[in-house]
């Protein structure tokens, strides 16, 4: 039988971004070697990166076109961390590292963010709420990514002379948050028949109390309900889910919502295991798919070797699931990960008190440990 040949366009990005990467390697080598397939990874810029190889050219940018390129010529995108200080600025002509995360998922068609929130029970302690709240979590959030404010028309009008109250300053912004039924009707039907081969539960998040396109959401999400008789579908406000979420997570299993909330509910979901270094996410739609950590590029930590990368590796597993069909050998991954936690080993962000100082490991040694279990 041929050995198969995967190949990867991987983005290091910026801050703590090369590190976690060549944990994320390390791993996927190795299942490599124990499944006799090939993955093939070639490094590309993205972000800040991008930014400063490019700075001096005509157009500057934070996704240059020959990474697009090799993302889309590519099986999977598996992407690290962009942003940080350095690039931090307001003006709008000049760009930014996140432009480029949006950038490259406008520009392979991935409309929709997939994000697990998986409990390992080594690690209830390092979570914020009390163990008994974390009984059962297991829930992936999806999160519509093509539509929305972030993707609306954004205005500003600067210090309009005597338009303000009293005749003072009178300038203005506003961002126009748009929807088409189509890209609401494509995530909404994924998140269905995620359910549906899960507990079969959808909790579908909204504004529709104050919103036109949430009233348009629900209206589209209670007419695909009906041609799912075998999932159970409920309606929540925004305000309400991020409630729910603290006070009773074991009640979702999918949670679907616009680009927005979806941004900030997932931020939220993922304290729930006590680290953001422990979530993957993936990008689907209908070209390559990405699959990148949910935390962000850290630059306080830098280059100090004491990163978690566990959600890089996690997404290493997504990667596995969902572009190449491997489920067998992700759950060498997840069984793997859970072997360390479970043996004590830590990294600093998730160690306590009760984690022997030997025990806590750096970056690589963390890779090293996940290599070790495989």
């Amino acid at each position: 039988m041929a050995r198969a040949t995967y190949r990867i366009c991987t983005l290091p990005g910026d801050g703590i971004g090369p590190e976690i990467m060549a944990e994320g390697k390390k791993v996927l080598a190795a299942v490599g070697t124990r499944a006799n397939v090939d993955f093939v990874c070639e490094d590309h810029l993205i972000g800040g990166a991008a930014i400063d190889a490019t700075e001096g050219t005509e157009h500057p940018t934070a996704l240059p076109k020959e990474t697009l390129l090799a993302a889309r010529a590519s099986d999977a995108v598996l992407l690290a961390a962009v942003g940080g200080p350095k690039w931090t600025n307001t003006d709008a002509d000049k760009p930014r590292p996140e432009q480029g995360l949006l950038a490259i998922r406008k520009g392979l068609g991935l409309y929709l963010n997939l994000r697990p929130v998986r409990m390992f029970d080594a690690l209830r302690d390092a979570s914020p709420l009390r163990p008994e709240l974390l009984e059962g979590v297991d829930l992936v959030i999806v999160r519509e990514l093509t539509g929305g404010l972030y993707f609306g028309e954004h205005r500003r009008e600067r210090d309009v002379e005597g338009a303000g109250v009293g005749g003072g300053k009178g300038g203005f912004a506003s961002d126009t948050m748009e929807y088409s039924e189509y890209e609401v009707d494509r995530v909404v039907r994924w998140a269905f028949e995620a359910a549906r081969r899960r507990r079969g539960v959808v909790h579908s998040v909204d504004k529709a109390n104050v919103l036109e396109t949430s009233r348009m959401w629900r209206e589209i999400t209670h007419a695909i309900a009906a041609e799912y008789p075998d999932v159970r579908a409920e309606d929540l406000y925004v305000d309400n889910a991020a409630m729910q979420l603290v006070a009773n997570p074991a009640q979702f299993d999918v949670i679907v919502t616009e680009n927005t909330f979806g941004d900030i509910l997932s931020d939220e979901a993922s304290m729930l295991t006590g680290s953001l270094g422990m979530l993957a996410s993936a990008s689907l739609g209908s070209g390559t798919a990405l699959y990148e950590p949910s935390h962000g590029s850290a630059p306080d930590i830098a280059g100090k070797g004491i990163a978690n990368p566990l959600a890089q590796i996690l997404s290493v597993e997504l990667m596995l699931r969902h572009s190449f069909q491997m489920d067998d050998e992700a759950d060498w991954i997840v069984s793997a990960v859970r072997s360390a936690l479970d043996d004590g080993w830590r990294t600093a962000d998730i160690a306590d008190d009760a984690t022997p100082a030997d025990h806590v490991l750096g970056t690589v040694a963390m890779g090293d440990k996940v290599v070790e279990y495989l």
